[in-house]
């Protein structure tokens, strides 16, 4: 089957071809252009338009090494289909190493954004208008936010079930079933029929390796799900990785304010009533007791000993088979203790 050239925002990639292609966005203050870069990978082979995409909170730069190793894959030159990654959406937010825009406005609460808009709406409107519209499935890269660190996880409308074979597919040890927000790029998604799911894993500013190789690994599988890259043997693992859906999770909040001392790890399996941490004054005096309210995985901890009353503690999954999501857990931190660092590590052909 022949295939055509794709065109991206004027610009024609040929089939075969792979580049980098610069989109005008907006300016600094100093009238200093910024870009939007995707690189575009078009096979000569038809398949599916997969976005691969990070960054859209500006500080939550894991995403943007999983883009730059995920480009590197010898494996792509076996690629069907077309492949866009953009691993910088929020150029503004990354700059300042901030979640937000300049404005404080949220570029994930943007969309589908308006060419006349403010700064947030008009690279909304860019995204959605140059790159969702020649897209058949998304993948959107996220960590937690700054100061809190989230297990590895993905995210997605699972009532829809070719978004539920891309999240099995991933390969993350949880699952959970996320209500689509308005203004988000998944919304935008959702409403032109595109499948989306998000990868959730680290903090907000900081690399971390287990969750950078996982999310290489993971968007891998995807691809392969979708035909788009061959299907390979299995890599063996100490332990089967089976993805387990979250029926329902909920925050646990600080109770009163000063310093907190915790408990329990991320990942970890918590029974009903158990002590996840103590708060108390800095200058002393009686602790509080902060303990579950039902049987859990750690999804989601803060990092910072010190909080304000009704503070976001600890984010709690709830499983039917809560003995299979732990398995999950620990056979996804096997895995990836064991697998070879990047450096060593070379994808088959």
């Amino acid at each position: 089957m022949t295939v055509d050239a794709f065109t991206l925002a004027g610009t024609i990639v040929k089939p075969g071809e792979t580049r980098l292609i610069s989109i005008p966005a907006a300016r600094l203050y100093t009238d200093t252009p910024v870009d939007l870069q995707v690189e575009v990978i078009h096979s000569r082979r038809p398949g599916p338009v997969l976005l691969v995409c990070a960054a859209i909170h500006g500080d939550e730069i894991n995403g943007i090494e999983i883009c730059r190793r995920i480009v590197g894959k010898r494996l792509l030159k076996r690629l069907k289909g077309t492949l866009l990654i953009v691993p910088i959406v929020n150029m503004f937010g990354f700059l300042q190493q901030s979640r937000y825009l300049p404005d404080r406005r949220d570029l994930n609460r943007c969309f589908p954004g308006s060419p006349r808009g403010t700064l947030g709406s008009r690279l909304a409107y860019l995204i959605h208008h140059e790159l969702l519209s020649h897209c058949t499935h998304v993948i959107d890269l996220h960590t937690g936010a700054i100061h809190r660190k989230n297990l590895s996880q993905v995210r997605g409308n699972l009532d829809d079930p070719a978004t539920l074979g891309m999240a099995e597919a991933f390969g993350s040890p949880v699952i959970m079933d996320a209500k689509i927000r308005d203004g988000s790029l998944r919304a935008a998604a959702s409403e032109l029929g595109i499948p989306a799911i998000i990868y959730e894993a680290g903090e907000a500013l900081r690399f971390d390796e287990r969750s950078i190789r996982a999310g290489v690994r993971g968007i891998i599988a995807v691809m392969r799900h979708l035909a788009m890259l061959p299907e390979t043997k299995k890599v063996t693992t100490p332990r089967k990785l089976v993805p387990v859906k979250a029926k329902r999770s909920y925050w646990l909040r600080a109770e009163r304010d000063g310093i907190v001392s915790t408990k329990i790890k991320l990942g970890q399996r918590v029974k009903e009533g158990q002590l996840l941490a103590n708060l108390a004054s800095p200058f002393g005096g009686s602790e509080k007791a902060l303990k579950s309210r039902g049987d859990g995985i750690v999804i989601a901890v803060s990092q910072i000993p010190l909080v304000n009353e009704g503070e976001a503690l600890f984010h709690i999954a709830e499983f039917s088979t809560l003995r299979k999501a732990s398995d999950s857990v620990e056979a996804f931190r096997e895995h990836f203790a064991n697998e070879p660092e990047p450096e060593n590590f070379k994808e088959p052909l």
